[in-house]
């Protein structure tokens, strides 16, 4: 049997919380608030890491899905499987989310995505986790698209909404133009039904400019991020700082469809390799959650650990300053360290097992009853960690949704940790398991879940 790496052996340390998953790689985020949670999608990098030993993007098909509530435990919610839904598609990459309420009260979701270096899709739904529809039987914006005949690469969508309700959508890649001006990044604004076009599509002068296109709206200023290009900035003719290769920038204006409305900033994220990280290309999305403004960003931290140097990516995330009322975009570090939880996890309330800071050997199998992405251990002592579960003033019963005739041990804090309780798994079909814990538990504690033998675990809960 495998010898099952510790916490301090383990790549993802304790005091760590990137990457948001070391299960996964993962890359060019996006991400969505809805009812206390944030979901984070992704390019499907592992879907390539399975297939080949170098990352070339191209069976890349499909988004991974993560939520959360408290920035550090990330539950895994699966995959958005695009060729499935889409079956047009070249290959899927770099998606961007918007929600919106629309006339039939219900939040709709817009997923626009990278049609391969092609054009752009867009998916729909009216939950976050799906089910997601293609609404068009092609591309919303592509190479033939008119108006679009000198932007080789119309991929790599940003989207917005406005204070007004209204869609807008970048995208743009290439070169048809010099090195310091490439001419090939765009803005249209769409349609009420956010999957058709209602303005021509302009120009945005973005310096240096390579792709990953973001778009943003604040405080009534439409804010767009672009990442540089490697070339060296030999030419450099405007009064802000010159950028620094392969990093992510920002542009702003009032007016959009206004090509020179658009005033060049500033770069705000450089390159992961100037952080001590591998260099990387590069792909930002900048979200507010719960009164605070986070990058989510990827970096090849992960790879190594899998044994691979293919170039596959993993999502990370740490805290950014936003002055809203000025519209500036403060410069942000990437570290391994990442962000502090924004509050406890309650586990008196259903916790799913997928709910997870840190991990070793684990897989994953979606209860079709639940909805969950249910865990299992890939061998005997594989474990999983949620941290800061709060038990509140005393819990002295557990409780699990369980699979199977294996055990599930739960232990106070480190692996090496008091047993707190044990679940026997039954049966061949998921039921819930009680039993009464060794002593009574209060406060706040880590929690290490520990598998043997052939269990999947769903859902648990503290009375």
């Amino acid at each position: 049997m495998e010898k099952i790496k510790s916490l301090s052996e383990q790549f993802k340390s304790d005091i760590n919380a990137n990457p948001i998953s070391d299960q996964w790689f993962c890359a060019d985020p996006t991400a969505v608030e809805f009812e206390g949670r944030l979901y984070v999608y992704g390019t499907n990098d592992h879907q390539q890491y399975e297939k080949t030993e170098k990352n070339t993007y191209e069976v890349i098909k499909s988004f991974q899905v993560f939520s959360t509530d408290d920035m550090v435990n990330w539950r895994y919610e699966g995959i958005v499987d695009v060729e499935s839904i889409a079956p047009w598609v070249y290959a899927a990459w770099a998606p961007s989310i918007c929600k919106r309420v629309e006339e039939d009260g219900l939040t709709h979701f817009y997923l626009y995505f990278s049609n391969s270096g092609y054009g752009v899709g867009v998916l729909t739904a009216t939950n976050p986790l799906g089910p997601w529809t293609s609404p068009l039987d092609r591309s919303i914006v592509d190479q033939k698209t008119p108006g679009l005949e000198g932007v080789p690469a119309p991929f790599d969508p940003g989207v917005c909404i406005d204070d007004k309700g209204t869609g807008w959508l970048t995208f743009g890649g290439g070169t048809n133009g010099s090195d310091a001006m490439p001419g090939t990044m765009r803005i249209v604004r769409l349609g009420k039904d956010m999957v058709s076009l209602d303005s021509e599509i302009v120009p945005i002068k973005a310096p240096y400019s390579f792709e990953a296109s973001e778009l943003n709206f604040i405080n009534g200023t439409y804010v767009y991020t672009f990442n540089s290009n490697w070339v060296e900035r030999s030419e450099w003719t405007l009064e802000a700082p010159k950028s620094t290769s392969c990093s992510m920038c920002y542009m702003t204006t009032k007016t959009p469809l206004d090509t020179d409305s658009w005033v060049y900033e500033d770069d705000y994220f450089s390159n992961p390799g100037l952080f001590g990280m591998e260099y990387s290309n590069n792909h930002t999305h900048y979200e507010k959650f719960n009164g605070k403004w986070y990058l989510f960003y990827h970096a090849m931290i992960l790879q190594k650990s899998f044994g691979s140097e293919g170039g596959f990516r993993s999502l990370c995330v740490n805290e950014l300053e936003v002055d809203e009322k000025k519209v500036k975009i403060n410069r942000c570090t990437g570290n391994y360290k990442g962000v502090s939880a924004i509050k406890n996890h309650d586990v008196r309330e259903i916790t799913p097992f997928s709910e997870i800071f840190n991990s070793r050997e684990i897989s994953f199998e979606r209860n079709e009853e639940s909805g969950l992405m249910a865990v299992s251990g890939d061998v005997d002592g594989a474990w999983l960690q949620l941290k800061n579960g709060d038990f509140g003033s005393g819990c002295t019963k557990l409780s699990a949704i369980v699979k199977g005739k294996g055990k599930i041990t739960f232990r106070k804090d480190s692996l090496e940790g008091k047993i707190i309780g044990v679940i026997q798994g039954k049966g061949e079909t998921f039921e819930k398991v009680e039993t009464v814990l060794e002593e009574e538990i209060k406060g706040i504690h880590n929690l290490l879940i520990v598998f043997e033998g052939n269990i999947l675990g769903d859902s648990y809960s503290f009375q």
